[in-house]
C-alpha cells in the first residue's frame, strides 16, 4: 500500500478540509476570546462535519441521494444544535447570535464542498466583522442596545457565585 493510498479520505480533500479547519478557528477564536459559547474547537468541528456531509452526499448522488436535499437537511439539523445554546434567564433569551453563528459556519462548510474555500475564508471574515462591528457600533450608540438588544451579564454574576460555594 503506498502513502497516497494510505492518507487518501476521497471524497474528502486535505486542502478543504484544511480550509475548513481555518474558517471555523477564524469564526472560533473571536467567539473563545470574547467567553461565548461555539469557541474554536466547536467551530471547526461543525465547518469540518457539514462539509464532509456535503462531499459525501454529492458522493452518492448518482446513486440514491439529491446532494440539495441532504443540505436542507444539514441546516435542519443544525438549527436543533443551535438552539441548544439558547437559553431564557430571567425572562431574556440568550444565545441567539451563537446559535445564528453556528448556522453561519454550516454555511461555510456548505461553501466549500460546492463553490471552495476562497468563498468560505471571505464569509468566515464577514462573519466576524459583524459580530465584532455590531459590538464597536453598539458601543458607539447607546441607543442600539435598548430593549432586546441589551447584553445580559446576570449569568455571568451569578456563575461567579455558585463557583465560591
Amino acid at each position: 500500500m503506498d502513502l497516497v493510498t494510505l492518507f487518501s479520505i476521497a471524497p474528502l480533500r486535505w486542502p478543504d478540509i484544511g480550509a475548513a479547519i481555518l474558517t471555523g478557528t477564524i469564526v472560533g477564536l473571536e467567539r473563545q476570546l470574547r467567553g461565548k459559547p461555539v469557541g474554536i474547537r466547536t467551530s471547526s468541528l461543525i465547518v469540518l462535519g457539514t462539509y464532509a456531509f456535503i462531499m459525501l452526499s454529492i458522493q452518492v448522488n448518482n446513486e440514491v441521494a439529491d446532494p440539495s436535499r441532504i443540505i436542507g437537511q444539514v441546516v435542519t439539523g443544525i438549527g436543533f444544535l443551535g438552539a441548544g445554546v439558547m437559553l431564557s434567564k430571567e425572562g431574556v433569551v440568550v444565545g441567539v447570535t451563537s446559535a445564528a453563528t453556528i448556522w453561519m459556519l454550516a454555511a461555510i462548510g456548505v461553501s466549500i464542498a460546492v463553490v471552495g474555500p476562497l468563498v468560505a475564508v471571505k464569509l468566515s471574515i464577514i462573519v466576524v466583522g459583524i459580530l465584532y462591528g455590531v459590538d464597536i457600533l453598539e458601543s458607539s450608540f447607546t441607543n442600539l442596545t435598548r430593549g432586546v438588544h441589551g447584553k445580559y451579564t446576570g449569568w455571568k454574576t451569578r456563575v461567579k457565585k455558585d463557583a465560591n460555594k
